[in-house]
């Protein structure tokens, strides 16, 4: 068993089915310097590791993606010991190669929020990470090989464009998104990513491929199904990204002290240490363990 404890957060779908696999459950009430995270959450044993499971919905998907509590749910991951981040969560196509019921290994982003808190630093000072690479590409890498072992059909890369919602996008605003070169839509990415990043946290995050958004225009008698289809696909694609979550927590070394993403605040604080109250460097010394 691995000491290092894993967090996972679940998107749409996946809740009650991983928590199935795991054992010797517990389940914690966290507190943080931002409120409640969305639910209590569940710490337990899963394949190789000591894993903590967090619903980003909260019980019975009660929070739409503007509600989700981010911040809280980042920092309570890192107050109970998480130091790696496998997130997973629904999202719809902008490419005909990426069908529904696959899954996508994201590396990259496009993030057009704009009601969410975003940084843990806003009362402490000017804290600047870098992000020029916002998931741990050292687990992103594991998750890919993870993926070929279980042979899953996985791809390996994709651009994932973080909008509002809780609307779905107008046809117009989903052909921009492929026009900018994004292969995913979805709405609960950001800020969760860079808040692991200030958190120094390894973070990987699973899409879940329900529909191919608007772009491609369904028939009348498809568009009647519409959501029928696509909590299907959602289905399909949970069921894989349960079977690689587990097969990736099969694979040692997913927790590394001396990955980039673990020192992500070493040179990002650009405010003079004795500006810095001292409260609110002791509310947010969590973050920097």
């Amino acid at each position: 068993m691995q000491k290092a404890m894993v967090g996972i957060i679940g998107g749409t779908g996946l809740g009650d089915d991983l928590a199935a696999w795991m054992t010797h459950i517990t389940r914690r009430t966290v507190t943080t310097p931002f409120g409640r995270p969305s639910g209590p959450i569940l710490t337990g044993t899963l394949g190789g590791y000591k894993v903590a499971f967090l619903n980003r919905h909260g019980p019975g998907h009660r929070l739409n993606p503007s509600q989700v509590p981010y911040a809280a749910n980042i920092f309570a991951l890192k107050k109970i010991g998480v130091r790696a981040i496998i997130a997973t969560g629904a999202v719809g196509s902008l490419r005909g190669n990426i069908r529904p019921g696959d899954v996508v290994l994201v590396d990259q982003f496009i993030d057009k929020t704009f009601r969410r808190l975003g940084t843990f630093f806003d009362a402490y000072g000017a804290v600047h990470c870098e992000m020029a690479q916002p998931v741990c590409n050292r687990l992103h890498k594991l998750a890919i090989k993870a993926a070929n072992q279980a042979k899953i059909r996985a791809h390996g890369s994709g651009t994932y464009v973080c909008m509002e919602g809780p609307q779905f996008s107008p046809r117009a605003e989903s052909l921009m998104h492929k026009a900018w070169g994004a292969d995913l839509i979805g709405m609960t990415a950001m800020p969760e990513a860079k808040l692991a990043r200030e958190a120094q946290l390894c973070y990987c995050l699973v899409g879940l491929v329900s529909d191919y958004d608007c772009w491609q225009m369904p028939s009348r008698h498809q568009q009647q199904r519409l959501l029928e289809h696509i909590m299907a696909n959602i289905k399909a694609a949970t069921d894989n990204g349960l079977r690689l979550i587990r097969q990736i927590l099969q694979i040692p070394g997913l927790v590394d002290d001396t990955c980039r993403c673990r020192h992500s605040l070493d040179l990002a604080v650009w405010t003079d240490r004795g500006q810095i109250p001292g409260q609110q460097a002791r509310r947010l010394g969590v973050l920097f363990e």
